[in-house]
């Protein structure tokens, strides 16, 4: 993608923080600044890339098609130049090591590969023992000793906590549904209209759990059709019309393998986000190539 001339990395980051938050008002104030700049920055954006990068909805933006496309380009942006300007930070080039780590289905799939690779490019010696598993078993295999330190869904864990948890990204949960599904042209969606649709069910990673806890939460039930471990599966489902599903950003790819159209919608009611974080023994330190992972997956996520 050609960047024009007079496109800003202020723009573009003001850009970020929208599609991200999905909402204007919260990204200025993060950034803070006025709405106005960042509605301005957006509508700048949208005039020199001939693009609709949001749809505005009633109580938020949503990134279209295109708009998702985008922030995939503008994220490797930002994300490459704070690589560039933290190098510094990451010279220690020399350290050698193996760290062990267990990581779940979505955090290994949707989260973890473009991290690693950044991670490689300043520590090239240090070896990564990644390893699938799901929450429980990556617990255990913590407190076991048997991994250094483990990236899970920490949002599904469950108290009392034995292990250090450190949160590294909330990924906002929306509705997604074919663009010709009639929910699509309501204006305002809560969980009481989506139980009146067929309901696509994710099984992995404790999906179906974590998912009855925001519906029961509201004393309703959604209208489960199919339920799922793959995530293609469902988007395929979802696409061709056949039900409705509500699954995270981090997730969200905007068209199914067999290239037809899925669109989001943001929820009135307060369906909680999908935490992602570390989780590691409270009593141990970590081996120096370890921290030094732990220590770059925070940075690069706090960024």
């Amino acid at each position: 993608m050609q960047i024009p001339a007079n496109m800003s990395l202020r723009q573009l980051r003001y850009f970020a923080e929208a599609a991200e938050l999905g909402q204007f008002s919260q990204a200025a104030r993060k950034l803070h600044v006025s709405q106005s700049v960042i509605t301005t920055a957006v509508a700048q954006l949208e005039t020199l890339l001939g693009l609709r990068l949001f749809d505005r909805m009633p109580h938020g933006v949503a990134l279209t098609a295109e708009g998702h496309r985008f922030h995939q380009h503008v994220r490797h942006i930002l994300d490459t130049l704070q690589d560039a300007l933290s190098e510094p930070m990451f010279l220690a080039n020399t350290l050698a090591g193996t760290v062990r780590v267990g990581a779940s289905y979505t955090v290994l799939g949707y989260f973890l590969p473009s991290l690693l690779a950044r991670f490689k490019r300043s520590y090239p010696l240090v070896e990564i023992d990644l390893i699938d598993m799901d929450r429980v078993e990556i617990e255990r295999g913590v407190a076991e000793g048997a991994l250094d330190f483990g990236l899970c869904i920490i949002s599904n864990m469950v108290e009392p906590y034995t292990l250090k948890r450190q949160l590294l990204i909330r990924s906002r949960r929306q509705l997604w549904l074919a663009e010709s599904h009639p929910l699509a042209q309501q204006p305002v969606i809560g969980l009481a209209d989506v139980a009146a649709y067929p309901y696509i069910m994710l099984k992995v990673d404790e999906g179906e759990a974590s998912a009855l806890r925001y519906w029961q939460s509201v004393q309703r039930e959604p209208n489960v059709a199919f339920r799922t471990s793959s995530l293609e599966a469902l988007r395929g489902l979802v696409a061709y019309g056949f039900g409705v599903s509500i699954l995270s950003d981090m997730v969200y790819r905007p068209w199914s393998l067999e290239g037809r159209r899925i669109d989001v919608r943001t929820l009135d009611d307060a369906v909680p986000p999908m935490e992602v974080g570390l989780v590691w023994r409270p009593d141990d330190a970590l081996s120096a190539p370890a921290n030094a992972l732990h220590q770059f997956l925070v940075f690069a996520c706090s960024a």
